[in-house]
C-alpha cells in the first residue's frame, strides 16, 4: 500500500505547483481515506486571467485511468515544470474520478483513487 500513498502525495504535489503557475495564494488541500481507496479533496484560488489553465485542467483529468502509464511513471508527477500539460495528463490518468467545481477565480476539486 506504500505505493499507494506516495501516488496520492505526487498528486497533492503536482495540483499544488500548477496552481502555483495560475497565480493561486491561497490553496488547501485534505486527504481521506474511504472503503479501499482515498478521496482527494483540492481548493484553490487562480488569477483570471488563468482561465485557460483550468480548461487545460479539466480537459487532462477527462482522460481515461491508464494503470499501464500510471505504474511506470507516477514518480514523475510533480518532478516537472510546474504547469506542463504532461504532468497534469499523468494525473488524469491516476485518478478514477473527480468531480470538478468551479466558482469566481476559485476551484473545488474531488479526486478519487482506488488503493488496491
Amino acid at each position: 500500500m506504500v505505493h499507494g500513498e506516495k501516488k496520492i502525495a505526487k498528486i497533492v504535489e503536482e495540483l499544488t505547483m500548477f496552481f502555483f503557475t495560475l497565480g493561486a495564494d491561497k490553496m488547501s488541500s485534505g486527504i481521506e481515506r474511504v472503503d479501499r481507496g482515498a478521496k482527494i479533496t483540492f481548493r484553490s484560488n487562480y488569477l483570471s486571467e488563468c482561465e485557460h489553465g483550468i480548461e487545460s485542467l479539466e480537459k487532462c483529468l477527462n482522460e481515461p485511468k491508464n494503470e499501464g502509464i500510471e505504474d511506470i511513471y507516477w514518480e514523475l508527477a510533480g518532478s516537472g515544470d510546474p504547469g506542463e500539460s504532461s504532468q497534469l495528463l499523468l494525473v488524469g490518468m491516476m485518478v478514477d474520478r473527480y468531480e470538478l467545481k468551479r466558482m469566481e477565480n476559485e476551484i473545488e476539486l474531488v479526486l478519487y483513487k482506488d488503493l488496491l
